[in-house]
């Protein structure tokens, strides 16, 4: 869910002890997969690249994946000239987060195409968080989703439908939705204003109390040599209190249950390389 996440019963435990709690969403992502990702255009020649991305933190559709911590993430691409794309991209993500999780690896296919100014594209997702699992319901994080895309110049609108039973931890969810919406508007120079709005609903019976809207807003700037530097501030805000306060309910190594608000503003920094 670059890529939503949010943990439904762990949080749900830390609303019944504090009265507030939380999870997120993947923006979980891929290429969407992750917060941030700059697949390369491939040649017929070699349609075969590659990216790796070093940010201060790893934010996917509002939420800190890595408890504000820094992220080192990378992904291979297969573009076909018929349309048809694969790839993968894994990031590192805390497991003060996702209860043991320290890995997100996303699985895609997709189909794009375009008539003119609009541009249109299908894409398959499966997100994968090897080891982590919410003990108390024995619920693993991963999950699938179906992505539809538009695109007409500058402007995008893309919605995002969980096709398995679980999403991010919250069992029976399938159907869950995320539309995103934005722009990327060159101000020339290599200078790139991005601008994203994000609406999850997350279905499923008593499961809406995990709705939530993210804003983000930054620049970034593209360099010779295949190099991109992006800085945006980013928040999200839930329809409850469930998002602010939240952890897995596991002590960490001094024995203490932290807890954060991964939904908080957030200014992230990033470097990327594609190959």
């Amino acid at each position: 869910m670059k890529h939503p996440a949010i943990q439904l019963a762990s949080a749900l435990c830390l609303a019944a002890c504090a009265l507030s709690a939380q999870a997120d969403s993947a923006d979980a992502a891929a290429p969407d997969a992750g917060a941030l990702a700059f697949p390369p255009p491939a040649s017929s020649a070699w349609p075969v690249s590659a990216n790796v991305t070093l940010a201060n933190q790893y934010i996917s559709r509002g939420f800190r994946q890595t408890w504000g911590k820094p992220a080192l993430q990378g992904g291979f691409d297969y573009v076909h000239a018929s349309g048809f794309s694969a790839g993968t991209w894994l990031s590192n993500v805390s497991n003060r987060y996702i209860e043991n999780g320290t890995l997100e690896w996303d699985l895609y296919g997709a189909y794009a195409g375009s008539a003119g100014d609009l541009g249109y594209s299908a894409t398959v997702f499966y997100y994968l968080y090897p080891g982590a699992e919410y003990k108390a319901s024995s619920t693993k994080y991963d999950y699938g989703e179906l992505s539809l895309g538009l695109t007409w110049k500058f402007l995008y609108a893309k919605y995002n439908y969980t096709y398995t039973k679980d999403f991010f931890g919250i069992t029976n969810a399938r159907g869950t939705g995320y539309l995103d919406v934005g722009a990327n508007y060159d101000l020339g120079g290599g200078f790139t204003l991005n601008l994203h709005v994000g609406d999850g609903r997350v279905a499923g019976a008593g499961n809406n109390i995990w709705n939530w809207r993210d804003y983000k807003a930054g620049v970034s700037k593209s360099f010779a040599g295949g190099w991109t530097g992006a800085v945006f501030y980013t928040k999200a805000k839930g329809a409850t209190n469930v998002y602010d306060a939240f952890g897995t309910g596991v002590a960490n190594s001094a024995g203490v249950v932290e807890t954060s608000n991964p939904a908080a503003g957030s200014l992230v920094v990033s470097l990327n390389k594609a190959f």
